[in-house]
């Protein structure tokens, strides 16, 4: 073979060494990049995907029985959840809130007490972030001293009320020793009072009632009225408050609209005036009463002027424990969950 002939036998061995040398270099960066798994299905034109774990729908949780547990939601979940417990002619409701803190509102009657936590901790909760006691009566507060005892309580909320109307019953007074045993200070329930805010969430609950420049005339209007807005959509907690409180938020200007409304005083015609139901303008309104009770409640007035504005009605005297689930912008619930009444 000529010089000539060699030298370029030479430059082309060169070119095909230098050629696979590339072709190695492009294949580690592709397995580098899309990893060993991947890279036959990438070479095949389509890249794999990793498996995504399904949600369940909002609200298609259910109890069906006391050994069965609901899961909390994780911290930074997107879940809201409120139970409204039937805890019979009485009013207990938990919150768990879509930063995986809690808020109880209210806790029964004296006999309910162990089955509202026991209730809260079949769902796995260790403490309870925010406390209220919306009023001093027994139907409501009951059960909080039993609630003090069991959990680890973050902040304590009750109304300041007049001291003409500041009980002395045995059950006041067994609220007010249960925080002292655990060092845990109550604060004032007043109008203007921010429980949270958290604007990157979205998620704020806002004290409404009692108006603390305002002696109410009955116990039932110191109620600590509650709003809590998650996204676009809003509950208020009404209490006991009566058509004497509603006029005071009435004329105090402030933004009463809310999505689901609790109603106020079991249903009662002293509460849900028509003024203030226009003002809220609820899809949905919650009945917290005991089937046969001796008040009559829920009242066959307040009813009509629910339906009148084809407000949906859920009722734990016929539909037990209910509860509703918000992902900030849709509410759904499920009934007939267990109760926590003291039968």
């Amino acid at each position: 073979m000529s010089r000539s002939g060699s030298r370029k036998k030479q430059i082309s061995q060169a070119k095909v060494w230098s050629a696979a040398v590339l072709v190695i270099v492009v294949l580690a960066l592709v397995v580098r990049l899309f990893g060993g798994p991947d890279l036959f299905s990438w070479l095949a034109g389509t890249k794999s995907s990793s498996s995504q774990p399904v949600s369940a729908s909002a609200g298609q949780e259910k109890l069906s029985s006391g050994d069965q547990k609901a899961s909390q939601p994780a911290a930074g979940s997107a879940e809201l959840k409120v139970h409204f417990m039937d805890v019979g002619q009485a009013d207990s409701i938990l919150v768990q809130l879509p930063d995986g803190k809690t808020m109880v509102i209210d806790a029964g009657n004296n006999g309910d007490g162990k089955l509202v936590v026991n209730y809260i901790k079949q769902l796995g909760i260790p403490k309870i972030d925010y406390l209220i006691g919306t009023h001093p009566h027994e139907d409501h507060i009951g059960g909080m001293d039993n609630v003090i005892l069991a959990f680890p309580v973050g902040a304590f909320y009750m109304p300041k009320v007049s001291d003409q109307l500041t009980p002395t019953t045995a059950t006041y007074n067994d609220v007010l020793s249960a925080a002292e045993n655990q060092n845990l200070k109550i604060k004032t329930a007043k109008a203007g009072v921010v429980l949270f805010d958290e604007p990157e969430l979205r998620l704020k609950a806002e004290i409404l009632s009692p108006d603390a420049s305002f002696s109410y005339s009955d116990l039932n209007n110191y109620s600590a009225v509650i709003r809590l807005t998650y996204g676009s959509k809003t509950f208020l907690f009404e209490g006991d408050a009566e058509e004497e409180a509603e006029s005071v938020m009435l004329r105090s200007g402030k933004t009463l609209s809310a999505d689901v409304l609790k109603l106020g005083h079991h249903g009662s015609s002293s509460s849900s005036s028509v003024a203030f139901l226009d003002a809220v303008k609820p899809g949905c309104a919650i009945i917290s009463c005991e089937t046969g009770n001796d008040y009559g409640h829920p009242h066959k007035e307040t009813l009509q002027k629910l339906q009148e504005r084809s407000i949906q009605i859920y009722r734990t005297d016929t539909q037990q424990t209910i509860i509703a689930s918000c992902d900030g912008t849709s509410i759904s619930f499920v009934t007939g969950q267990p109760s926590c009444n003291a039968k």
